[in-house]
């Protein structure tokens, strides 16, 4: 029967595939697997792919050593089948004893693992386990993503009280043509921001034209903005359109703005007073309707005072500033941010989903972050690309983080100018006292044999910290 027929036979439910061609297995199946789940024998493995793509399947039990031919190529279908699918159960089954191959099925994705022969009924309740647990992870998953998309706008992720307000001040601007000039540290998302500004705006589908000017060189960034005319220089082979140009009717995004060469602030002013643009070599100016979105990580007020930035350039720019905070203010959204990145980088690598353990996630929180957002989804690429365990953990961590993480720890615990540590142990003394004359209702021989210290020591302590009735 082909796959597609096998689909269409099949009635909502748990739907569970075994693969084998072990035809002693039928009164098994029919006895333990028929009442609970819609299943289906196959005895070749090619029916399985194009089945896999019709229905979703929520677990599979695969005989490695008769599936595919051969036990090897039974564990490149294993591997197969997870890249398919990273929620369906996969229960691995040989007739060999070798360690090798429960070690490289458990590595490729199988969920557990079965020598045979196979007791039906112990199978049944592990396939039952395994069920319950995928389908409360795929539960928890959707609960996470419920998550992210509520503390989440456009591409920006975070729910923290700082991304609240840059979400509003996004829906404030966008359906204005006002300039709007994005301020923040080196990966806090300002692109992002702009490129959110401009999707819940009108020229949403308009041309959306971005231009790192830090990233271009000065002998080359006036041509691309402005464009020229064929035979304007030695290489103006034929006229081209400057960026400028190109974002007509849309936007025009100039990262970086504050490392613009003058003579091209001036020209860019010129630009903008007039709304028109004339390019390189070229004698007459066309029109331009476009919106102008800046970013800079520099502090423009600052370059202005220096001779280095045009007073009258900054003012026709510093419309409607937006702040992007740095990732070290955002309590609360590096969980959310990790989720995220983990997702996008498991799918993109083809590799099951990750967890990420809770002591790692902490570690990541007391980290200062000084590249941003950036630096985090780089280090999160990372993980998930070097990381062959289901969770990533504290021991994946880069080890400077963790020293990083520690310095602070340790710098919170001894601040730079010391402590009386007489005085601390102190404190640390009473408040144990106090604890345990609380938990036994001021009676200090309980409280004693509670701190495992003798009743002389323990009146001794109150009256030296005034602690307690004598």
């Amino acid at each position: 029967m082909s796959s597609a027929a096998l689909a269409a036979d099949l009635a909502p439910g748990r739907h569970i595939v075994i693969l084998t061609t072990e035809e002693s297995v039928l009164p098994d199946i029919e006895q333990f697997f028929l009442p609970s789940y819609q299943s289906i024998l196959l005895n070749s493995a090619e029916a399985l792919v194009p089945l896999m793509k019709q229905v979703p399947l929520d677990g599979i039990v695969l005989d490695l050593d008769t599936a595919a031919g051969t036990t090897s190529h039974g564990l490149e279908l294993l591997a197969e089948i997870r890249r398919l699918s990273s929620d369906v159960v996969l229960i691995a089954l040989t007739r060999s004893r070798s360690r090798n191959i429960r070690l490289k099925a458990g590595e490729l994705g199988a969920d557990e693992f079965f020598v045979a022969p196979v007791d039906a009924q112990e199978l049944k309740i592990v396939l039952d386990r395994a069920l319950e647990k995928r389908m409360i992870e795929i539960e928890n998953r959707r609960l996470r993503e419920e998550v992210a998309q509520k503390y989440s706008f456009c591409d920006l992720i975070g729910s923290s009280e700082a991304m609240q307000r840059v979400y509003e001040a996004i829906q404030r601007v966008a359906q204005s043509s006002s300039t709007v000039m994005l301020c923040g540290e080196s990966g806090t998302g300002k692109e992002l921001a702009a490129r959110a500004i401009v999707a819940v705006g009108p020229r949403a589908e308009k041309p959306f034209i971005s231009v790192n000017c830090a990233a271009l060189p000065e002998n080359l960034i006036e041509t691309e903005l402005f464009g020229h005319e064929k035979g304007a220089f030695t290489d103006a082979h034929e006229a081209r359109a400057g960026r400028i140009e190109q974002a007509d009717k849309g936007t025009l995004f100039l990262d970086e703005i504050g490392t613009l060469p003058l003579n091209l602030q001036a020209k860019l002013l010129r630009v903008l007073e007039d709304r028109a643009v004339q390019r390189i070599g070229g004698k007459t100016t066309k029109k331009i309707d476009f919106r102008l979105i800046t970013a800079t990580n520099d502090d423009l007020e600052e370059l202005v005072r220096a001779g280095r930035f045009r007073e009258d350039l900054y003012y026709r720019i510093h419309v409607i500033p937006i702040l992007l905070p740095p990732l070290r203010e955002r309590p609360g959204d590096i969980p959310l941010l990790v989720e995220h990145f983990v997702r996008v980088y498991c799918a993109a690598d083809q590799v099951p989903l990750k967890s990420v353990d809770p002591e790692a996630i902490d570690v990541l929180e007391g980290y200062a972050w000084p590249g941003n957002v950036r630096e985090l989804e780089n280090l999160v690429q990372r993980m998930v690309l070097m990381t062959s365990d289901p969770a990533i953990t504290v021991k994946h961590l880069p080890s400077q983080l963790l020293y990083t993480s520690t310095t602070q720890q340790e710098a919170l615990l001894i601040p730079e100018k010391g402590i009386d540590f007489d005085q601390e142990m102190a404190k640390i003394e009473a408040a144990y006292l106090q604890a345990a004359l609380r938990r036994t209702e001021g009676n200090k021989a309980a409280a004693a044999k509670l701190l495992h210290m003798d009743k002389q020591k323990m009146h001794y302590l109150c009256r030296k910290y005034r602690i307690g009735r004598d």
